[in-house]
């Protein structure tokens, strides 16, 4: 079996206990940190209570905080192999508990089990190709001179994770501030605050105390970090418009940034494109998972010459989706994981409906308490209505035909992101041409959503600040100071 299927046999029939048999705690400087507050998970397979946890308070920023910086000196004077070495142990560890993890997303996501265990997975090889990662002195030839460019550590990172992948994106952020020689506070989504709590003890055995601590909170404990006058470094990974209050905070002190933003991104499909591989890839990233990814297609153009065979074939992959348990492995629909985003992407679909949206598939509100949404794609819309211009970051698909490129080219370049785009074709080179005329991060032909640990995923218009991955998301953890010795 792969993929975690054996999990489901091992699955704990009182999970509610199982998880207060964990006995989850904040770490700070290494240890417990208590909190006099506690806050609640919701299953957002049957929106019940599933857990609660200790909920931190701008105190306990301080307190991580200062153990950071306590910390900060002694993790800057460790070697890079050493600082390396520990990523590798840290990834050893997440692999050694992988199949908790797997079940503690499950149960905080929604995610059907298959797919919260190969998060985890992901997130172990993403932490050891991080910890491969070097930043060598760069030599700059001039005469009568010794000019070399270096990278040192920045100082205290604070780390802003989101609730759509609290474990990879949580990783992304912890590898590179360490591997960088920073130390790190990391605040996970008051959504998805279980794993983080779990990694942060299980990383006690692997880190010198206050080099990596995690705290929960609300927005609230977020601005704290985010002003905080001890932090160097914020990255975040989030909504456009939190990315912006986040700038604006850390404007005063010009904390360094990386920001990993709302992305709306279009996929242009053209005549002779594979129209099977193309559904597949569509349904997977923008439907299966509740659209709930940043680089999800999330407006849909295609050739007017294949529109009919592109829509039905997306349509029988959506059809055959089934909700229901994350703990039973015949489900495959994953749910919105919060009451929020689900009552968002139904006014959305609501809206896009009222504006003469035909439905081609979904769009039915199941009895259930969970918050499902079934696989969803709507035509017959245009520009101007908010499904189309806006994030939905949920799995309702708008479909548009086009006749025209460079017509279709002018409608994926609206709109204020540019996280990815692609373009479908069997002419590669031709893909590559358009692409690049599409103001985005990445660029991709015949593939969509194809991130790395080992590739840059640089950030444009409003979709970011920065950029991650490889060893640029390292990069950008770190200060560069140039070394200018006159001979």
């Amino acid at each position: 079996m792969t993929n975690g299927e054996y999990l489901y046999a091992r699955v704990p029939a009182d999970m509610p206990r199982w998880i207060e048999g964990l006995a989850l705690q904040m770490t700070i400087a290494g240890r417990d940190a208590p909190a006099r507050q506690r806050g609640s998970v919701i299953h957002a397979g049957n929106a019940a209570e599933i857990a609660d946890y200790p909920d931190a308070d701008t105190g306990h920023v301080d307190d991580a905080v200062a153990a950071a910086r306590a910390a900060f000196p002694g993790w800057a004077a460790t070697s890079w192999d050493a600082r390396r070495v520990m990523l590798e142990r840290f990834a050893d560890t997440l692999f050694e508990h992988l199949d908790t993890l797997a079940l503690i997303v499950a149960a905080e996501s929604g995610r059907p089990l298959r797919r919260a265990w190969g998060e985890v997975a992901f997130a172990v090889d993403y932490v050891r190709t991080i910890a491969a990662q070097v930043l060598p002195d760069v030599r700059i030839e001039r005469p009568g001179a010794r000019v070399r460019l270096r990278r040192r550590p920045l100082g205290v990172a604070a780390a802003i994770a989101p609730w759509n992948g609290p474990v990879i994106l949580a990783v992304a952020k912890i590898a590179n501030a360490l591997l960088a020689g920073d130390t790190l506070v990391l605040r996970p989504s008051p959504f998805t605050p279980l794993s983080a709590l779990y990694m942060g003890m299980i990383g006690r055995g692997v880190f010198p105390a206050g080099v990596f601590n995690v705290i929960t909170g609300d927005a609230g404990v977020g601005a704290a970090m985010t002003v905080h006058p001890d932090v160097a470094k914020v990255s975040f990974t989030g909504s456009t418009a939190t990315g912006k209050r986040i700038a604006a905070a850390a404007a005063p002190t010009l904390k360094r940034l990386t920001l990993e933003l709302g992305g709306n991104d279009p996929a242009i499909v053209l005549a002779d494109a594979d129209v099977e591989t193309l559904a597949d890839t569509v349904y997977r990233i923008s439907l299966e998972n509740a659209g709930q990814f940043c680089a999800a297609i999330k407006r849909l153009y295609v050739h007017e010459s294949i529109y009919d065979a592109v829509a039905a074939a997306i349509v029988q992959r959506a059809q055959g989706a089934v909700p229901g348990s994350c703990f039973d492995p015949a489900s495959t629909m994953t749910p919105v994981q919060n009451r929020p985003q689900f009552d968002r992407v139904w006014a959305l679909y609501d809206d896009a409906v009222a504006h003469g949206a035909q439905v081609l598939t979904g769009g039915v509100r199941h009895e259930a308490a969970g918050l499902f949404i079934p696989p969803t794609l709507v035509a017959g819309i245009g520009h101007g209505v908010d499904l189309i211009d806006q994030e939905q970051f949920g799995p309702v698909l708008p479909i548009l035909p086009f006749s025209d490129e460079e017509a279709v080219l002018e409608l994926a370049n609206r709109g204020d992101y540019g996280l990815g785009a692609s373009v479908w074709t069997r002419d590669v080179d031709r893909g590559i041409a358009l692409v690049e005329r599409i103001d985005a991060g990445t660029g991709w032909v015949n593939q969509h959503g194809a991130f790395t640990a080992a590739l840059p995923m640089p950030f444009a218009r409003q979709s970011g600040i920065g950029m991650d991955y490889a060893e640029y998301g390292v990069a950008e953890h770190s200060q560069a100071m140039l070394i200018n010795a006159k001979l």
